[in-house]
């Protein structure tokens, strides 16, 4: 009778693997990888293309028309200043520069004010209080156009507000009529608009404002108006700037509102156009003058940056 044989030579050594790991000291073999120097760049590739294709490129094309005669299916050709010369004398131009001046210098005040005022209010702890901050920021995630129709229903010459004031006998008011009412209607309406957007800014930076701050005044006998300028207003004062600078930059690029309300004319004889409608009608269309429409926007856009340095070294100056 055969014995079995003990040995096999097709099973692996139980032993070669710790072996191996007493070789390398005690730890399993690992290999280390060379991470390549373009690593970084691919990750961050789609997010850097995005950006050029639907930021940077249309700045500089903007920039390169500006100094053209290009129109909508015709090549331009350089024409040096002649754009920018042309805005000197072209009366639109100066109209809407006026109007989205205006609208700066009424929007703005507004803006930093109202929604700190708007926070204040809601920043206390009371039952239903939840109901009113979702109530306030409700226009906010509503589209603009339907915002800017349902006010304009609202305040045609036989709108709701209109049979309101015809009701009380106060007859009939043109706010879409009027060149300055219906510019001033779209002021409201981005005020509206804009309200719970920055109250909630400023609901983070109230959460910030240390309670005892408050209360120590209290005890001094500060009143609640007292309490706002010397306690309040300091503390946010930083936000404040933050509300300041985004309000001027949307409201020198305001379109949506004007355009619903005005119309694609710009109001009464197109006393109510603003920079950037003024871009929309001269640079749309076959006969489009995309040239001289670029050489508004690049107007616009050396003004909101001037503002945004304004209101900077504004901040910087109090601080100093």
């Amino acid at each position: 009778m055969k014995t079995p044989t003990a040995t096999r030579a097709t099973s692996p050594d139980p032993t070669a693997e710790d072996s191996a790991q007493h070789s390398t000291g005690g730890r399993p073999e690992r290999r280390i990888r060379r991470q390549l120097p373009a690593s970084p760049w691919l990750f961050a590739a789609p997010g850097l293309l995005v950006i050029g294709v639907f930021i940077l490129y249309p700045f500089l094309s903007t920039l390169v028309n500006a100094f053209t005669d290009k129109r909508t299916l015709i090549p331009g050709e350089f024409v040096g200043l002649a754009n920018f010369r042309e805005l000197l004398h072209d009366d639109m131009f100066w109209i809407g520069l006026r109007n989205s001046t205006l609208y700066v210098l009424v929007v703005v005040p507004a803006l930093v004010l109202l929604p700190l005022l708007l926070a204040m209010l809601v920043q206390k702890h009371i039952p239903g209080i939840t109901f009113f901050r979702s109530a306030f920021y409700t226009p906010v995630v509503a589209s603009i156009v339907v915002v800017g129709l349902i006010w304009v229903w609202m305040l045609d010459d036989r709108g709701l507000v209109n049979a309101v004031l015809e009701a009380v006998g106060v007859g009939k008011v043109g706010f879409l009529s009027d060149q300055w009412l219906l510019l001033f209607s779209a002021m409201g309406v981005t005020v509206w608009k804009g309200l719970g957007y920055y109250m909630i800014i400023y609901l983070a930076a109230l959460a910030n404002v240390p309670r005892e701050l408050h209360e120590a005044a209290a005890v001094d006998g500060a009143g609640a108006v007292r309490r706002f300028l010397t306690v309040t207003v300091p503390a946010v004062r930083s936000t404040m700037v933050l509300v300041g600078a985004l309000a001027s930059v949307a409201a020198f690029k305001v379109f949506s509102e004007v355009y619903l309300m005005a119309g694609p004319t710009g109001g009464p004889a197109g006393e109510d156009t603003t920079l950037v409608m003024l871009v929309q009608r001269v640079g749309t269309g076959l006969s489009g003058r995309v040239g001289y429409a670029s050489a508004i926007s690049v107007v616009v856009f050396v003004v909101t940056v001037a503002l945004m340095l304004l209101v900077l070294r504004a901040d910087r100056k109090e601080d100093a």
